[in-house]
């Protein structure tokens, strides 16, 4: 409460000033978020509409944290989607950070590179835009860097200058976040690196204390990002995956929207009980080469508790070079399972990272669906690729044991 001083000495309380319901724009976009939930097309049973109402609080999760994170005049790094966090087909082998950018300020990022498989830099301009594919300058890995003996680095971006130097990125028109993703290959040994960001013409001095217009226009910004996120993931499976036919992959190719450095390969699948996709891929000798499935919400689904994405340093390699995957919701007691988690359809994506040139058609993936009883008649190599019981409960249980290291801090 405001306190003020009379004449006489006394001190007088001045009321808080009257302010209308700051929240109303967040709580109008919440349930109009949850009717769009409510009545998606494609829910078919419980399991779907329950993921719905997940996505949905986690969506207001991550709306409030990004909105109440923004901070142009002294950005810095926040976790921009993760596992209780979910959009965009979330990659379970990536730690996902963003930064705020304002045009014309320019920004110091320092670090120590990880031993992660992949770490990316992605400079995105005004609203996200699914069509198109940043480069050059836009979109790169760590390899554009000169990074230390010891594994630290300093990335400045900025305006264009006339003797920038090394390291010195020029951002584009617009530009308003800056995205950087640490990919993981092995799980349980590869250790995430550090990194930060800084504005060079503000660091040192302290931000503003957030005030009542602060506040409203931050509960308006949250709700305006809550049904941006919620429409755009809706559309995004339609406009690239859905118009497929069902349960093939396209050919290899860049990915929209994503890095210069990275390919996918897409589909959806839809499986009976009784039925099952085999997946052949070659290991491909890219760094990094990861498959996963997601939900109709354009999620992914559970991969700590589940095997429902795999990568090359996890998945079991057929003696003849190929990776031959199993997705169904029974458990055919292989390696190479992928759950469906009891969902009946959904999407599926791989991704090759860092490549060094185009991934071919014949390095991508090849899927046939048949009676999952006759499994074991599509693997030529099924007595390598057998699994128990005690065999499979240690391959979840090193899942979720990385997993709590990778999210520790």
């Amino acid at each position: 409460m405001a306190v003020s001083s009379d004449i006489s000495g006394t001190q007088a309380h001045t009321p808080p000033t009257t302010v209308a319901d700051i929240t109303a724009p967040l709580t109008a976009a919440i349930a109009e978020a949850e009717r769009l939930i409510a009545s998606a097309e494609f829910i078919r049973s419980d399991i779907d509409l329950a993921e719905g109402y997940s996505y949905l609080g986690q969506s207001v999760h991550a709306v409030m944290q990004l909105a109440w994170a923004r901070a142009k005049t002294h950005p810095f790094f926040a976790t921009s989607t993760g596992p209780y966090t979910k959009m965009g087909l979330d990659n379970p082998d990536t730690l996902y950070y963003s930064a705020d950018l304002e045009a014309g300020a320019e920004y110091l990022v320092t670090g120590v590179r990880g031993s992660t498989t992949d770490l990316s830099f992605q400079v995105i301009t005004g609203d996200y835009n699914p069509d198109k594919v940043p480069g050059g300058d836009d979109a790169f890995d760590d390899r554009r860097l000169d990074i230390d003996p010891d594994g630290s680095f300093r990335v400045r971006f900025g305006p264009p200058r006339d003797d920038p130097g090394p390291n010195y990125f020029v951002l584009a028109d617009g530009a308003t976040t800056l995205a950087v993703r640490e990919v993981f290959s092995d799980w349980s040994t590869e250790r995430k690196g550090s990194i930060t960001i800084e504005r060079t013409d503000t660091v040192g001095t302290p931000a503003d204390e957030p005030n009542l217009d602060v506040l409203t226009k931050r509960y308006r910004v949250a709700g305006k990002m809550l049904l941006s996120r919620i429409n755009t993931w809706f559309n995004f499976p339609k406009w690239f995956y859905l118009d497929k036919p069902v349960n093939t992959f396209t050919e290899p190719r860049l990915t929209p929207g994503g890095l210069s450095t990275q390919y996918s390969s897409v589909g959806h699948f839809d499986l009976a009980d009784d039925e099952a996709m085999i997946i052949t891929v070659p290991r491909s000798d890219a760094p990094y080469q990861g498959f996963q499935l997601g939900s109709m919400w354009y999620i992914s689904l559970d991969y700590v508790h589940h095997q429902t994405s795999l990568n090359t340093a996890q998945a079991q390699v057929d003696p003849d070079g190929l990776i031959r995957m199993v997705v169904s919701r029974r458990d055919p007691h292989v390696a190479n399972w992928i759950e469906t988690t009891g969902r009946t359809h959904g999407i599926m994506q791989f991704r090759w990272q860092r490549v060094a040139a185009p991934v071919e058609p014949k390095d991508g993936p090849t899927a046939v669906v048949v009676p999952f009883d006759d499994v074991a008649q599509h693997l030529p190599h099924l007595d390598h690729n057998r699994i128990d019981d005690a065999g499979w409960r240690m391959r979840i249980a090193t899942r979720q044991r990385a997993f709590a290291q990778r999210m520790l801090g």
